[in-house]
């Protein structure tokens, strides 16, 4: 079954510059991992260091050797000081039958 992922990243105002350039580096792996079936990110019109990544994976076991590969090899070092909070990520399944 494919899911959603929504990752949502709150970035510090002075670091939009970098984090645009390290979110175009982190994504581009992320699109050719193995299972994405792609990734789209949102920017907010009323605060721009507010962005949300709408991922999208052919399966629930594809997200979870990813997430495991950025919890270990793939791990981002240079995103954290970036950060103005803590990320939030929220998993969907897709209800392809409504």
């Amino acid at each position: 079954m494919s899911l959603t992922a929504l990752l949502e990243l709150k970035f510090k105002e002075e670091s939009l510059d970098d984090a645009k350039t390290v979110m175009q580096r982190v994504l581009a792996e992320t699109r050719a991992f193995d299972g994405c079936d792609g990734v789209e990110v949102l920017i907010d019109k009323a605060d721009p260091t507010r962005f949300l990544a709408v991922e999208r994976w052919a399966s629930a076991e594809a997200d979870a050797k990813y997430r495991e590969w950025r919890a270990g090899d793939g791990a981002i070092q240079d995103l954290g000081p970036l950060l103005a909070g803590r990320p939030s990520l929220t998993v969907y399944d897709v209800a392809a039958d409504i």
